[in-house]
């Protein structure tokens, strides 16, 4: 197996603080944050034991080629990206929500559904849907940014009433989302591939609303294989993806759905390659471009060298 990324521990010139996300190693300064994209994979809101090899690096690169792709929609955060897996931009304060839109009754949706639930985040939703039937119209369910544990739903008259988000700024985002949207999947269309559902995380620089983290990358998307999802569909067969959906199917699998008592299946070499495998697979079919692995023998020492050039 190649090296990956576990975790850095990098000091700045002019750093004034770091934070550790589930995925993300966010370097921060005055103005700008620089973010390192490990290979920490989570599931369930669990970090698991194993970083996974390019998995950085794939979702670094898909987010810089659709936040590109995007900033005729909306102006996004990102000034550079001087390695596969860094990106540095604008030091935004971050909205306390996270704006998912779901195209389709899949992943979170379904499995609240087949508990008998029809609304989901104030939404009301269809009688006799099945698994993976697109919703008459995209719908948002935003969630709560929690700097810990679990992201709850929560409806936008929660959101609204307390003052979470402005209704003005509120609307912007639901602006934005549904467009932005609408752009992932005329891109996925393209590439053979049906946008599912994803989730966009907005920020303000000064007075200006601005996409931040990530988008459409494996992480915080799903997809599926726009061949043979009619025929799967009319046979009640499981759609081909590409997300992460397959990482929580193999912990459901084994037990673990990052409850109280539960412990994380163990992580042999064939699932961490099958996994990497995996997201590369993802990188490929939705930019269709050709994978290009970066070097990893010294791969902390190549980070740690781009963005110190871009410090300057």
């Amino acid at each position: 197996m190649s090296n990956a990324i576990k975790e850095t521990q990098f000091q700045f010139p002019g750093q004034i603080g770091f934070y550790k996300g589930k995925v993300r190693d966010v370097y921060i300064f005055e103005k700008e944050l620089v973010v390192v994209a490990s290979d920490r994979i989570s599931a369930f809101d669990v970090v698991l034991p194993k970083p996974i090899p390019y998995k950085g690096q794939v979702l670094n690169q898909i987010a810089a080629k659709f936040l590109s792709a995007t900033s005729d929609i909306v102006p996004n955060w990102v000034t550079s990206t001087p390695d596969p897996n860094v990106t540095i931009g604008k030091k935004c304060e971050p909205f306390k929500v996270e704006m998912v839109i779901r195209g389709y009754m899949a992943g979170h949706a379904a499995r609240e559904y087949k508990l008998g639930k029809r609304s989901l985040c104030g939404v009301e939703l269809p009688e006799n849907m099945r698994e993976n039937d697109p919703f008459p119209e995209p719908i948002i369910t935003p969630t709560t940014k929690a700097s810990e544990g679990h992201d709850e739903d929560i409806s936008k008259e929660a959101i609204l009433s307390q003052g979470i988000v402005s209704k003005e700024d509120y609307e912007v985002l639901e602006k934005y989302t549904r467009a932005l949207f609408n752009r992932g999947q005329e891109m996925a269309s393209e590439m053979g591939l049906i946008l599912v559902d994803t989730k966009y995380e907005f920020g303000k620089f000064g007075d200006e609303i601005l996409l931040i983290d990530e988008i459409h990358t494996p992480d915080s998307s799903r997809y599926f294989y726009a061949a043979g999802y009619e025929e799967n569909q009319e046979k009640g067969l499981p759609q081909k993806q590409l997300s992460k959906e397959f990482v929580r199917q193999w912990l459901i699998a084994n037990g673990f759905q990052g409850k109280e008592g539960q412990s994380v299946p163990e992580m042999t070499d064939e699932i961490v390659e099958s996994i990497s495998d995996r997201y590369i697979e993802l990188f490929e079919k939705i930019t269709g471009e050709k994978f290009q692995k970066a070097e990893t023998k010294q791969i902390s020492n190549r980070i740690e060298k781009a963005i110190l050039a871009h410090l300057g």
